[in-house]
């Protein structure tokens, strides 16, 4: 006989746990049309219980105890939405063990731990679903694993962090410098008080690491992301951006290679026409290519209290829909191959390199001397005036391996004329 009411068990009542309650609670009575029975959250999973939670709850639905949902036979779900890994992980565990499907959002304990959880999940007949895990609301998990399972995917980037992309939008913008944006994006709440997870792109590194697993069936360690946070990104690269005709963007980048794939997430000149180029403020976007359908862009709010917890209810409704037709567990972890991760050297791209070299005759002809040597080929060259003894170089290359790049600017550093190597920033985006 079909059950009624499917229970669940809630841990953590946060920001994104309070909207997944506000959501379930409001849409209430379309939520039990479209699944076919009413979702009732049983516990709540709290550290404190004399905490002012903002929102009505009825009475004895806080627990500090685990074992009050884990334990419980009627609570047939578990919704993660505490973040962090320990003792997160364990949580979730024990949940999986006891037999009850789990939906969470945290993108650290999936990337990090995916494959333990799946394990638990299929030994045990459950679901485990993580939409939110990536991008808030958009639904670009879903999408790699069933709207799109008929393609070969060929290429997953994008804005995957709204605090870069906000900050990158106001430096764009107003020609503000990174340390100016940065305190500003704190006193908004869009960056934490130590925002390295963000802007050292850390935060982004998990997410591409989650996409091009389910992306590429393959499984990608974290530890094998090629990681580039925004914190060398001054107005000056704005203003030659512009100049140029790009735009600066940190992106996730994840391609399937015949020789394996590649994965980075790393600032990114991509031309102004791009559609990824007028996605400004605290949005994401994921662009995703696939052998059949095409290039395909999906954009919206990657944070939030309200669109994170969208994606956790629609992830709790197909939970409930598996356990009504007793199939929990129908699509699983889609990792059925083994292929390897390329190391950044063997990438391609194009390259801006900006150089602060002495104003003197012959420098530029050394310069390109050197990246001749190494099979580096220049697209274009902009020299601005001296100032003082010194003058400021430009270059952006044609399409060239990453490790002949690396090779030349080593050398280069050890030409006399050459005071600084400013920055390096990808060119991404053209054909």
């Amino acid at each position: 006989m079909m059950e009624q009411v499917i229970k669940i068990g809630l841990l953590g009542l946060g920001t994104v746990g309070r909207g997944v309650y506000r959501i379930l609670q409001e849409n209430q009575d379309s939520i039990q049309k479209r699944v076919g029975v009413k979702l009732e959250v049983k516990k709540v999973l709290v550290r404190s219980l004399g905490k002012d939670r903002g929102i009505n709850l009825p009475e004895g639905i806080l627990t500090t105890n685990l074992a009050d949902i884990t334990q419980d036979p009627e609570i047939k779900i578990v919704v993660e939405v505490l973040g962090g890994i320990n003792p997160t992980l364990d949580y979730v565990l024990e949940a999986l063990n006891q037999g009850k499907s789990v939906v969470t959002a945290n993108k650290d304990m999936i990337a990090e731990h995916g494959q333990r959880l799946f394990a638990a999940a299929q030994k045990n007949n459950c679901d485990l679903l993580f939409e939110a895990s990536v991008a808030g609301g958009i639904p670009i998990i879903r999408t790699l694993k069933q709207s799109l399972a008929g393609n070969q995917i060929e290429e997953v980037f994008g804005i995957i962090n709204g605090t870069t992309n906000y900050m990158l939008t106001k430096m764009t913008q107003d020609g503000s410098d990174f340390a100016d944006v940065l305190q500003e994006a704190q006193a908004k709440g869009y960056a934490e008080a130590d925002p390295t997870a963000d802007v050292g792109g850390y935060d982004a590194a998990r997410k591409i690491a989650i996409l091009a697993s389910i992306a590429f069936n393959s499984r990608v360690p974290l530890n094998q992301v090629y990681t580039e946070g925004i914190t060398k990104i001054t107005a000056d690269d704005i203003a030659y951006a512009k100049e140029l005709g790009y735009v600066i963007k940190l992106l996730g980048i994840a391609k399937d290679r015949p020789e394996g794939i590649e994965v980075r997430v790393h600032p990114t000149f991509i031309p102004q026409n791009h559609p990824l180029a007028a996605v400004g403020d605290v949005f994401n976007a994921v662009f995703v290519r696939g052998n059949a359908v095409g290039d395909t862009m999906f954009y919206g709010k990657g944070a939030g209290e309200l669109p994170t917890a969208s994606a956790v209810v629609a992830d709790i409704m197909d939970a409930a829909r598996d356990i009504i037709r007793n199939v929990p567990g129908i699509i699983g972890c889609t990792c059925f191959q083994t292929k390897p991760v390329l190391d950044i050297g063997e990438t391609y791209s194009k390259y801006y390199i900006r150089l602060q070299v002495a104003d003197k005759p012959g420098v530029l002809a050394s310069i390109a001397l050197v990246f001749g040597n190494k099979e580096v080929s220049l697209k274009s060259v902009i020299q601005k005036e001296a100032t003082g003894k010194t003058a400021e170089v430009v270059l952006v290359t044609h399409r060239v391996l990453e490790q002949n790049v690396s090779d030349a600017l080593m050398d280069i550093k050890q030409l006399s004329s050459v005071m600084e190597i400013a920055n390096v920033i990808r060119v991404e985006g053209e054909e």
